[in-house]
This record gives structure tokens, C-alpha cells and sequence, in this order.
């Protein structure tokens, strides 16, 4: 008896992968497309008070971090050139995603200076000392010649949320501006890409003139 002839109804499936690193590609894409839309809605729902600052802050970092390890993934195996193609194939209107995870890379909080009553309530003293060591540990990694992106972002956006903990920062203080200026700068480079020598030598100059701004700041206070 002759089979029946195959149909769109009763056609076998066809495979989404025919291998695991197939299947890791596409699960890989999957993570990223996720990324971005609970990204979107974080920022979402922090902007109606809906998450505590505490919550967002925690949360966000989380996607941050996860953002730039599934995106690094893709972009070295070559799956896809950019996030922001991506989202372009996908038809990702995420406008607030797009903000947090690829032109700041760092939470509302860090950026607006914004603190929680807890830590409002932690001890001066200390939160002073924790921004000094990372003023020092960012200016020593340049010393030792770290250049690329994945060095220096961490220890710029550590050094970011540790200054603006600090009670009595000012609102524009300049210290602050440069170190959104320089994040939005290396957060728009790959997590491979190098700083060169003369932006090596301008950060290092305007990390210097930070700190010895904090440091009247602090004499002022």
C-alpha cells in the first residue's frame, strides 16, 4: 500500500539543530533574547516603584553581567556582529534595555546617585574608605598597563557605585560625570577591545584630577 503523500499537516518536523553546539547556539540566542526583555521590563517597572532600589540595583547588575557573557558568546563564534543587530533581526523595540545594557552598562542607581536607607545608614567613614581603594585600584591598573575593556569597566563601575554612596556628593559633581563619560565610552567597545596608549594616558590624567577633587571635596565637608 502506497504511503500518503507528505503535507504541511503530516510533513515530519524539522530540526532546529542537528548538534549540540547547534543547540548551545541557539539556546545561547534564546538567553540573549531574554536578557534584553527582562532588562526592559526592570526598567519598567523601577521607573513606576514597583522594585525597591535594592531589588532593581541587584537585579540589574545581574542582567548587566549576563548581558555581556552571552553577547561575548555570540559575537566571538560568529553567530551575530552586534546586540543591536540583533534586536534589529528580532524586532526588539526595547528602548530602556538598549540605555542600560549597551550605552551605559550600569545601574540607574550608580548613575543618579542614589542611595538605600541602608545605605544611608552604613558608616561614612567606611564608604569613603571603600571609594579611596577604588580610586587607587583603578589608577594602579593603568600603571600596570591594563588596556582592555574587560580590565578596566569593572574597576570603573565599582569605583562609580562606590562614589556615589558616598553622603553629600553633590549633583553634577564632576568626579561622577567623568566616570559616566568613560563607561559610556568602553561600554560601547567589545569586552576584547584595547583603550589606546593616548586614551590610556587621558584616562589615567582625568582619574588623577578626580581624585584629587574627592579629596577636596572630603576637606570641604
Amino acid at each position: 500500500m502506497a504511503s500518503a503523500p507528505s503535507t504541511p499537516f503530516n510533513a515530519p518536523p524539522t530540526p532546529l539543530f542537528q548538534n549540540a553546539r547547534e543547540r548551545r547556539t541557539l539556546d545561547d540566542m534564546a538567553d540573549l533574547f531574554a536578557i534584553i526583555k527582562a532588562t526592559e521590563h526592570l526598567e519598567i517597572a523601577y521607573g513606576r516603584d514597583s522594585v525597591t532600589q535594592k531589588e532593581y540595583t541587584t537585579a540589574c547588575l545581574k542582567l548587566i553581567s549576563q548581558f555581556k557573557s552571552t553577547e561575548a558568546a555570540l559575537v566571538k563564534n560568529g553567530t551575530i556582529r552586534s546586540s543591536e543587530e540583533f534586536m534589529q533581526e528580532y524586532n526588539m523595540e526595547c528602548p530602556r534595555a538598549v540605555d542600560r545594557l549597551l550605552r551605559t552598562g550600569v545601574p540607574a542607581t550608580t548613575l543618579h546617585q542614589m542611595q538605600s536607607a541602608e545605605e544611608s545608614s552604613k558608616n561614612e567613614a567606611v564608604l569613603v574608605a571603600e571609594t579611596v581603594q577604588h580610586f587607587i585600584t583603578a589608577m594602579d591598573a593603568l600603571k600596570l598597563d591594563q588596556r582592555a575593556v574587560d580590565e578596566l569597566q569593572p574597576l570603573l563601575s565599582d569605583l562609580m557605585d562606590a562614589l556615589t554612596r558616598v553622603p553629600g556628593i553633590p549633583g553634577g559633581f564632576e568626579p561622577v560625570s567623568m566616570l559616566k563619560r568613560w563607561l559610556i565610552v568602553l561600554n560601547g567597545m567589545r569586552a576584547v577591545d584595547e583603550i589606546d596608549e593616548e586614551q590610556a594616558r587621558q584616562l589615567s590624567f582625568e582619574l588623577d584630577t578626580a581624585y584629587a577633587g574627592f579629596h577636596r571635596f572630603l576637606k570641604q565637608g
